[in-house]
């Protein structure tokens, strides 16, 4: 561990290693078979958010990896993804914009659409949310398929923002998603096969 303290804390913050050694979080998260439907092995992250040393040390290495990278917004998509963006945007001292489904947000908004397995989703963003070259960093809890982040940097670009990487706790590497998206890919946890 490397310790460091934040500049607007009066206490010392422990800073995982670049490595990101130290927790074996597949340990922690828990898998749920067949669900939402046969077949599927669930990746259910809210063992790893009960946990506190565990959410506190992916919160931690999220914010090692970019407190240096000049990120002026964190975007993220309802529900899950607002659990590892909000606390991320606070420590970076930054904005979090929530992307939400169509009809949720109150003010004129930019919308992208998105396949699902069964249909076409709608994702909508505020239009002031994001400022002409605002550096943006799009955080969710896992990259699966790719559909709702490549929804969400189309939003981006749509206002002009310049998307710098995507960035998740769990990434299903069997199911290709970092092909779909044309920003670099950060995970912490990769799970090759289902």
């Amino acid at each position: 561990m490397v310790y460091t303290s934040l500049s607007s804390s009066k206490f010392a913050r422990s800073i995982p290693d670049k490595r990101g050694e130290g927790m074996d979080l597949k340990s922690i998260i828990r898998n749920v078979p067949d669900f939402p439907k046969p077949g599927i092995q669930f990746k259910d992250l809210t063992t790893l958010w009960v946990n506190p040393e565990a959410f506190r040390w992916t919160t931690d290495i999220f914010y090692e990896r970019y407190r240096e990278k000049g990120i002026d917004k964190i975007v993220a998509a309802e529900s899950r993804g607002f659990i590892v963006a909000a606390p991320l945007a606070y420590l970076l001292k930054v904005g979090f914009v929530p992307v939400r489904k169509k009809g949720k947000l109150p003010y004129k908004q930019v919308e992208a659409s998105y396949q699902l397995e069964y249909g076409i989703d709608t994702l909508t963003m505020h239009e002031d949310a994001v400022k002409k070259g605002e550096r943006v960093l799009i955080v969710d809890d896992l990259l699966a398929t790719g559909g709702t982040v490549g929804a969400m940097i189309e939003l981006v670009r749509k206002l002009e923002g310049e998307p710098v990487e995507a960035a998740f706790i769990v990434e299903l590497e069997f199911l290709e998603g970092r092909k779909n998206i044309d920003i670099p890919v950060f995970s912490i946890v990769k799970y090759a096969e289902e």
